[in-house]
């Protein structure tokens, strides 16, 4: 997948989600595994809540994603 189409699928309805997901795919994701970065893709496709609940930590997300939700939280938003 193109860098311009993850930017595009990063944006998201929660300002939240777009912070996370977009300062991950700047800082993190060059340096991850090509695995990661085919998860990172394929969770793009998820539904807000649904990511939004699994980077809180308030759900568990499928363990296809553990491993690039576990990078994701590890990006810190800045304030």
């Amino acid at each position: 997948m193109t860098p311009g189409r993850l930017r595009w699928l990063c944006r998201r309805g929660m300002l939240e989600l777009d912070a996370w997901l977009s300062g991950y795919l700047d800082t993190r994701y060059p340096a991850a595994s090509p695995r990661l970065q085919a998860d990172f893709a394929a969770l793009l496709a998820q539904d807000d809540m649904s990511l939004y609940d699994w980077l809180t930590g308030e759900g568990v997300p499928p363990e296809s994603f553990r491993a690039v939700v576990a990078a994701i939280r590890t990006y810190r938003i800045p304030s």
